[in-house]
């Protein structure tokens, strides 16, 4: 779902706000790494395996002003900033991004690649949706392609998206959270025979933290 009135934003400068917290990053490229995240609320995907429903509907949450996110972001360690939904391309991130990196933060931006990206980003990961599959140009500025696999199928999904692809970009096949058993192993053999991919774990459920 979409805002109906994105001028209420401001042009960036408020944004709809699901949370913002600090922890460690828990899939793809990196992993381990601590960081603090920035959801926004509103989705135009909507998979069924979501994990983080609750940010399909950004009436839901009251547009924030972005210089207090970035406020609190100041108050943490970190150096690292995630910005996730949902999805956040539905935005104007051009003044959200902006601010952080004048404050010399480093960006990492989580999409599904299936709207046009505004802002400057660090690090873009890309995970492609059947729903609503990514813009190619999008494809092609990801510095890491993160495919969820449910089921054999998606293989098949994951080698189209990786055509589009920069050289330089990093390939991830990640399983989908409630088909960890079932997929896990089907992961492995896959990418031991075809090395171009690795494997991401959602590492910060193992762990229990957000």
């Amino acid at each position: 779902m979409k805002l109906d009135n994105i001028d209420i934003l401001d042009n960036g400068r408020k944004l709809p706000l699901v949370e913002d917290f600090y922890t460690i990053q828990g899939e793809g490229r990196h992993t381990g790494k601590p960081a603090y995240f920035i959801r926004l609320g509103g989705c135009d995907v909507g998979c069924s395996w979501c994990d983080a429903k609750m940010t399909w509907n950004p009436k839901l949450y009251p547009p924030v002003e972005v210089d207090l996110i970035v406020q609190r972001a100041l108050e943490f360690a970190a150096r690292s900033i995630v910005i996730t939904g949902g999805e956040p391309a539905l935005y104007p991130l051009d003044y959200l991004t902006e601010r952080l990196h004048s404050e010399g933060l480093e960006i990492f931006l989580e999409t599904s690649g299936s709207s046009p990206l505004s802002g400057m980003f660090d690090w873009i990961c890309l995970s492609p949706k059947r729903k609503l599959g990514p813009l190619e140009k999008n494809l092609q500025r990801a510095d890491e392609l993160k495919v969820i696999i449910q089921d054999e199928s998606d293989f098949e999904w994951a080698e189209h998206n990786a055509r589009f692809v920069k050289k330089s970009c990093l390939l991830y096949l990640q399983p989908e959270w409630s088909r960890y058993n079932a997929m896990i192993h089907k992961i492995v053999e896959y990418v031991k025979a075809n090395p171009q991919w690795n494997i991401s774990l959602q590492s910060h459920k193992f762990m229990r933290i957000p």
